[in-house]
């Protein structure tokens, strides 16, 4: 292919088109400058915020400087996917302390596969037109500052949540890469960011994580205490993560931006197993072929059988002491695991039973 300017203005539109019609709703272009964003994760990373994620630190530089992790990187192709799931009520789940609150990204199909292969149809599509391309697909899997590439690429600004918001699509959406060595134009940054003088995000956080604006500290974090964080959780803690046994999105439901999320169309993306609306109990008694068949294909894997009984022993601790409520405790009390049988024997000295 030719690099003339115009050749390449015109492959970046073509880019953007073969995007959308993948399912994409936004495709930006920027290049792979991230020296800002790289001091402020070395600041984080040394203040200790990352907790156990030690994959966070693990790769030096390689993670702010995407021609180290791929060499030959001109520039990154950065793609959202917008996945709300209709109208799921799960803010209405939330004070429903009987019912378990599953992070509305996890409620159906696991987004990497399907956002890696829409990624790759997209090279594809680009060799096709220009012949052998350079490019590695990445979707929350690799050392790569996501969200830094996607505020310059212009996808939106990270807000004080610390999430990519954009003004007419909130912050319910994924966010896929494509590294290439095309010299592509890049968009203009988003620039400005439009959080002003809300605090609504950093006022409504269950465990108060925020250090303060645009610092999260993860240890504290619901996200991190039910997916990333191996051993037990803080005592001190739970009675603050209520019934959220998978993730949490209190920040996102209260973020003003939102109001402009769309239900996406994707159907992979839809409720499984009625996760949107189930009671603790029930999920409780799964067994652990229940569990591994009930998730298969889904994010919740990540939690793992052990953890997901030490996430739902929680919700139980904070729930009415109902007979349904206690009896699902005490059916785990010999639970072989001793992070199981620790977290239950908290859950019901929480109701009144040692």
């Amino acid at each position: 292919m030719s690099t003339s300017l115009d050749d390449l203005a015109a492959l970046a539109r073509s880019i953007k088109e073969w995007g959308r019609e993948l399912g994409f709703q936004q495709v930006g272009i920027t290049d792979v400058g991230l020296a800002e964003h790289e001091a402020h994760l070395q600041r984080w990373l040394d203040a200790g915020y990352h907790g156990e994620m030690d994959y966070m630190a693990a790769h030096g530089t390689k993670r702010s400087r995407p021609a180290e992790l791929v060499p030959g990187t001109l520039r990154v192709i950065s793609l959202r996917m917008d996945y709300l799931p209709g109208d799921t009520l799960m803010a209405q789940r939330l004070a429903e302390p009987e019912k378990a609150y599953v992070s509305r990204y996890a409620l159906g199909r696991d987004y990497h596969k399907l956002i890696r292969k829409r990624l790759q149809q997209l090279a594809e599509r680009i060799q096709a037109a220009i012949g052998p391309l350079g490019y590695r697909a990445f979707v929350d899997s690799a050392p790569v500052l996501e969200k830094a590439i996607a505020e310059q690429a212009g996808l939106g600004w990270i807000g004080k949540n610390t999430l990519v918001l954009n003004r007419k699509a909130g912050s319910y959406f994924f966010l896929g890469e494509l590294f290439v060595d095309v010299p592509l134009p890049v968009d203009a940054p988003h620039g400005s960011e439009h959080c002003g003088r809300c605090s609504a995000c950093l006022d409504i956080c269950p465990t108060a994580a925020f250090v303060g604006p645009y610092v999260l500290d993860a240890r504290r974090c619901i996200s991190y205490l039910t997916i990333e964080l191996k051993g037990s959780i803080p005592e001190a803690l739970r009675p603050l993560i209520g019934n959220r046994v998978f993730g949490c999105d209190d920040c996102q439901i209260v973020c003003p931006w939102n109001r402009f999320a769309r239900p996406s169309a994707q159907g992979d993306f839809q409720p499984r197993h009625g996760l949107d609306n189930v009671e603790l109990a029930a999920l409780f008694l799964w067994s652990e072929e229940e569990f591994l068949s009930r998730t298969e294909g889904s994010p919740l894997r990540r939690a793992g059988y052990e953890r997901w009984l030490r996430n739902l022993a929680v919700g139980l601790g904070n729930a009415p002491a109902t007979i349904p409520v206690i009896e699902a405790l005490r059916a785990r009390r010999e639970h072989p695991s001793e992070l199981v049988r620790e977290h239950v024997e908290w859950a019901l000295a929480r109701h009144g039973e040692r």
